[in-house]
């Protein structure tokens, strides 16, 4: 059963994304299995968030900007770190990595991601 603030956490969350792992895939034709991208779960509802970090050093190098990427979505569903993360929102789809362990929440988790720049 979901609870009221996890209804009401979704109606923020105008995003969906699928979630691509890497492991052995066997081509339906020849029935050999090969390493390639698993599908482990599709058009999850989520919600990606944008923050500016910013630091600066004490060289006088001047000020450091990163961004971190955030992902919201039900705490029900496993993303394992490493996976691939393709996320749709506001018209715009992107590639997305995930490094690290989400923050599990009662009614969601919160994933932090890095740009999806190929297979480690």
């Amino acid at each position: 059963m979901v609870s009221a603030r996890r209804k009401a956490l979704e109606t923020l969350w105008n995003g969906s994304c699928d979630v691509i792992g890497w492991g052995e895939v066997e081509d339906p034709v020849t029935h050999i299995s090969k390493p390639g991208e698993l599908i482990l779960h599709q058009g999850l509802k989520c919600k990606l968030s944008h923050k500016n970090i910013s630091a600066t050093s004490q060289t006088g190098a001047g000020a450091i900007l990163v961004q971190q990427i955030k992902l919201s979505l039900g705490n029900e569903y496993e993303i394992p770190a490493g996976s691939k993360v393709i996320v749709t929102q506001n018209g715009k789809t992107a590639a997305y990595k995930h490094s690290g362990e989400p923050a599990v929440f009662m009614d969601h988790q919160e994933i932090v991601l890095e740009i999806f720049r190929g297979w480690a």
